[in-house]
């Protein structure tokens, strides 16, 4: 079987690094997306390197689509300079960035920028790789335990992520001929630099989420990781269309 190769956007760092060096660990060849942490994101190739796995970092801002057509072309040069192939397995959409506004002070530039990180951008990225996504390949998205539960705050973020979760199953449908699956997955709070740091450095929020989540603590970067590298696995190749919460559960 030849190896897997996965496109992990926003991969130089917090969920997205951790979900390739996981997904590394189980031998599948990575292209990752940095906006601007080209060091940091050579780190990550080189420590994915190290496991025997080829990896390559390519800059990518998902919030403008009008880079998208060079970026598509550069990971099909890649495919074919690194791995002598003209498709990849698994494309992972985890870029991202917090917000963190009142509903009612939420700025239009605010929600503009939200709109295009987390949804426009996504929706167009995966249609422009579509020609480059292996026939029986698959698809998963991130969402957020925000787009099931509210906490003040995070309107504008949660509305986009459950775009998103509506966008997965439309995916899933359309796709199908294809074999293509689509997934997404809500992660609960974790301890990341997500958002300033808030859930990892303030302990009053890592109280707070604890003290909600029926497994008692704040979830951890390899929580998530681990979890994507499952979801991704053969064994889950007939699940399609899902949401799923990987939030220790949390707000029960």
């Amino acid at each position: 079987m030849s190896e897997r190769i996965a496109l992990v956007t926003g991969g130089s760092r917090g969920l997205g690094k951790n979900a390739a060096l996981k997904l590394a660990a189980k031998g599948t060849g990575i292209i990752l997306t940095y906006q601007s942490s080209q060091k940091e994101a050579q780190d990550v190739v080189r420590e994915i390197e190290l496991k025997g796995v080829k990896a390559v970092a390519l800059q990518l801002n998902v919030g403008d689509t009008s880079t998208f057509e060079r970026f598509v072309a550069e990971v099909h040069s890649q495919l074919k300079h690194v791995w002598q192939r003209d498709t990849f397995d698994y494309l992972l959409n985890n870029a991202g960035t917090g917000l963190y506004a009142p509903f009612a002070e939420t700025t239009e530039a605010q929600f503009d920028d939200a709109l295009n990180v987390h949804f426009k951008g996504p929706f167009f990225l995966t249609q422009r790789l579509l020609p480059l996504i292996k026939d029986g390949g698959r698809i998963l998205n991130v969402s957020s335990g925000l787009a099931r539960f509210a906490q003040p705050g995070s309107s504008t973020y949660a509305a986009m992520k459950g775009a998103m979760e509506v966008l997965t199953r439309y995916q899933a449908k359309e796709l199908g001929a294809r074999k293509i699956t689509a997934n997404i997955i809500a992660p609960g709070a974790i301890e990341t630099d997500f958002g300033g740091g808030r859930v990892r450095d303030n302990a009053q929020i890592n109280q707070m989420v604890a003290s909600n989540t029926a497994l008692g603590r704040v979830g951890l970067p390899d929580d998530i990781g681990d979890a994507i590298a499952a979801l991704l696995s053969d064994e889950l190749g007939w699940m399609n269309a899902q949401r799923i919460e990987v939030s220790g559960g949390m707000f029960l």
